[in-house]
Order: C-alpha cells, then structure tokens, then sequence
C-alpha cells in the first residue's frame, strides 16, 4: 500500500448506484464467479478507478485490481 500518497475518499458504498465487487486479499477472491468479467476500471459510486488505484472508503483501503474487482488492503491499525 502507498504511503503518503493521496487517496480519495469516496464515503460508503451507495446500493443505488454501480460499484465494482470488494473482496479480501485472497486466492479466493480471484477465483469467485464474480470475478469474470473484466474490466479496465473499477467503479464506486458510479465513478470510475483506473487499475491500480487506490481509495478510502471509510476506515478501509482498497485498491482496484485487474479485471475491475475492488481489493482491501491489510492496515496496521
């Protein structure tokens, strides 16, 4: 995870509107049926990430990963 780098802090996700899928940092989350479709961007409240990015989305970071899923990132908190 970045250090001293700027995320955006995007607020909870909003049912109503497109946000790409959140999985933990596993195998599992690259193998769930939900990770077949691809994408080159990540979306959170109908806004689009590029590959690669990170966000806040309250206490948690995410990073968007290939294929257009959302990752947490392990904090030390």
């Amino acid at each position: 995870m970045p250090t001293n780098t700027y995320m955006i802090k995007v607020g909870a996700p909003d049912p109503e509107r497109k946000t790409s899928p959140i999985y933990n940092r596993s195998r599992d989350a690259f193998e769930s049926p939900d990770f077949a479709a691809e994408s080159g961007y990540c979306y959170f409240n109908g806004t689009p990430f590029g590959i690669g990015q990170y966000i806040r989305s309250g206490d948690e970071v995410l990073q968007c990963a290939e294929r257009g899923i959302w990752v947490r990132e392990e904090t030390d908190q």
